[in-house]
């Protein structure tokens, strides 16, 4: 059964058997499956006569649970303590900082960090994006994030600051994509352009030289806003995108207060899944996230990022 509320997802999940047994009508439909070899014939294995969730394939004889291949594996956190952590997470509109989750669910700092990376990690849809570019109108931009600044770097049209990241954002009617790059020359705008955006879709950019060589692929549409144009003569510009970095910065600034450079793609991730999942329900969101974010991130990986 889907909870109705968070009231109601407090009763229903109220512990780590009750989130295992829904994890496993999500996940299986009922019918458990070996995340080995895909097999459907299983055992069930007790521990002194009580079912713990261990089952045992009967093809490759390995033993595996329902959290084989996700972001809990391997946690020490009880279910039901991470069903509530991604609820709380998503459906705060700015997110929820490490130490407010860490007094909210009672557990440390250090491993509510860790739960909202995990967390994020799976909120990553360049995979979908690839396979279903972007398409429609689709408007571009690029912006910086990052530390204090200290002077400009005169390049880009001033754009560039240090100790900034830029960051290139992607928006068209359905979905919301922001990417963090080293540079923002033509050959990297040009080369994420053409791997997320379709063919012959009209493409709405600002001024930026970077853009230029656009239109045998595209209709490429400019917004001239160093000229104070805000809207070009078609009736073309970049207000969505920048209402995205708008809710992005306001985030990092009241929630996060610092994000270091090495993190940053993650809370990219964060802020374009929220923005993608908008028109649906906070119960919704978070039924739609347990049922199909399985991807496996272990702290050792994050040391190597």
């Amino acid at each position: 059964m889907k909870p109705k509320s968070l009231l109601d997802l407090l009763k229903t999940l109220h512990d780590k058997t009750a989130c295992r047994v829904y994890l496993e009508g999500l996940r299986w439909q009922g019918i458990p499956k070996c995340p080995h070899c895909q097999s459907e014939k299983h055992y069930k294995l007790k521990n002194r006569g009580e079912f713990n969730g261990l089952y045992k394939c009967k093809e490759c004889k390995k033993r595996f649970t329902v959290t084989i291949g996700t972001m809990f594996e391997g946690s020490n956190i009880p279910l039901n303590k991470w069903f509530l952590a991604i609820y709380l997470f998503l459906s705060h509109k700015k997110g929820i900082s490490s130490i407010q989750l860490s007094k909210d669910i009672g557990i440390t700092q250090k491993t509510a960090w860790l739960m909202l990376t995990k967390i994020r990690h799976n909120m990553n849809d360049i995979a979908v994006i690839v396979a279903n570019k972007l398409d429609g109108v689709v408007q571009i931009d690029e912006t910086y994030i990052g530390g204090k600044t200290k002077g400009r770097v005169w390049q880009n049209q001033g754009r560039s600051l240090k100790q900034k990241l830029p960051v290139v954002g992607l928006l068209n009617d359905e979905k919301a994509y922001a990417v963090v790059t080293p540079d923002t020359s033509g050959r990297t705008l040009k080369t994420i352009i053409y791997a997320l955006v379709k063919s012959g879709t009209t493409v709405v950019t600002d001024g930026l030289p970077s853009y230029r060589g656009l239109s045998p692929e595209y209709n490429h549409q400019v917004v001239e806003h160093n000229k104070g144009s805000y809207v070009n003569k078609a009736g073309y510009h970049t207000n969505g995108i920048e209402g995205f970095w708008s809710q992005l910065k306001r985030g990092l600034k009241s929630t996060y207060h610092f994000v270091s450079h090495k993190y940053l793609q993650f809370y990219c991730y964060e802020f374009s899944y929220r923005y993608n999942t908008r028109g649906i329900s906070d119960i919704d969101r978070f039924v739609q996230f347990i049922q199909s974010r399985h991807k496996q991130l272990k702290y050792h990986h994050l040391a190597c990022t």
